[in-house]
């Protein structure tokens, strides 16, 4: 709220009349800051700073603004990025970064380059490739097999998602997710999916996770013998993954017990939140 004006010689009785004195004493009454001031110290009609509407960010001025340099990876793979200091600042973790620094230039030598590709296309369009469609659809990329065999699919919008996380761009995240879904997939292929996402998320990142899982446990008596011992490897390196497998099978099975004893009817038990059909 904006401070109120102060007048010197403020407005009183009209020009020639008697000014009446406080106690006598000579001295004209003193207002106080956070004082009433009267209805007619504002002129009728003139909008207060809480009536005027507030000014709209254009495209342009996001590009006006000054370009910021970001260095992703490093060794002979470090690539050079440019991208403009207001888009970048709608990410906290890039507002954070900038304001402690005058510097025009980020190194992030961490973060993988299409991911970060993937981030700026988003910032600048609002989506990234390839786009989701109408009818829950992913757009052709005509560089990918139409079935996910090695993972470089899922893993895609996995790296998304986990920068996405970094950058603290929830809209950004959950668009990323969602892709993974609509992605056709083979056994070798979900479990690097599922390593990646067990070496790169948190415990209590169920978001993500607990799809991972619950695919898995539906259908592990199935797929661990299409992946050549990987699924061995997988639950002896990732116990987290080998203890949320088994919860949602033991779940699945004390839920059907439950409806067997109560006389329901047999059910499709823990359905998997994963949407994807799986390659043959």
């Amino acid at each position: 709220m904006a401070d109120p004006e102060v007048h010197v010689g403020a407005r009183g009785p009209a020009d020639g009349d008697d000014v009446e004195m406080q106690g006598g004493d000579g001295r004209p009454e003193v207002i106080e800051i956070g004082d009433t001031v009267e209805d007619d110290a504002v002129e009728e009609g003139e909008p207060t700073e809480e009536e005027k509407p507030a000014q709209r960010v254009t495209f342009v001025d996001y590009l006006k603004s000054p370009m910021i340099e970001l260095l992703i990876g490093s060794g002979d793979a470090q690539t050079l990025l440019m991208a403009h200091k207001a888009l970048l600042t709608k990410s906290p973790f890039f507002t954070s970064r900038l304001s402690s620094t005058d510097s025009r230039r980020i190194e992030l030598v961490d973060d993988d380059l299409d991911a970060m590709s993937c981030f700026l296309e988003y910032l600048y369009t609002g989506e990234y490739f390839p786009h989701k469609l109408p009818g829950g659809k992913l757009e052709v990329d005509p560089s990918e097999p139409s079935t996910d065999e090695s993972g470089a699919q899922l893993l895609k919008h996995a790296k998304v998602y986990t920068l996405a996380e970094k950058l603290e761009m929830p809209t950004l995240k959950s668009l990323s997710h969602s892709k993974i879904h609509l992605i056709n997939s083979t056994a070798p292929a979900e479990l690097a999916y599922a390593r990646y996402v067990y070496s790169h998320t948190t415990r209590t990142d169920h978001t993500i996770r607990k799809p991972v899982a619950s695919f898995w446990g539906q259908r592990s008596h199935v797929l661990r013998h299409q992946t050549e011992g990987s699924f061995r490897d997988m639950c002896m390196d990732f116990p987290e993954f080998a203890f949320d497998v088994l919860s949602f099978v033991l779940d699945a099975e004390e839920k059907r017990a439950q409806r067997k004893a109560g006389g329901a009817p047999e059910e499709d038990v823990g359905r998997s939140a994963r949407k994807r059909a799986r390659g043959q």
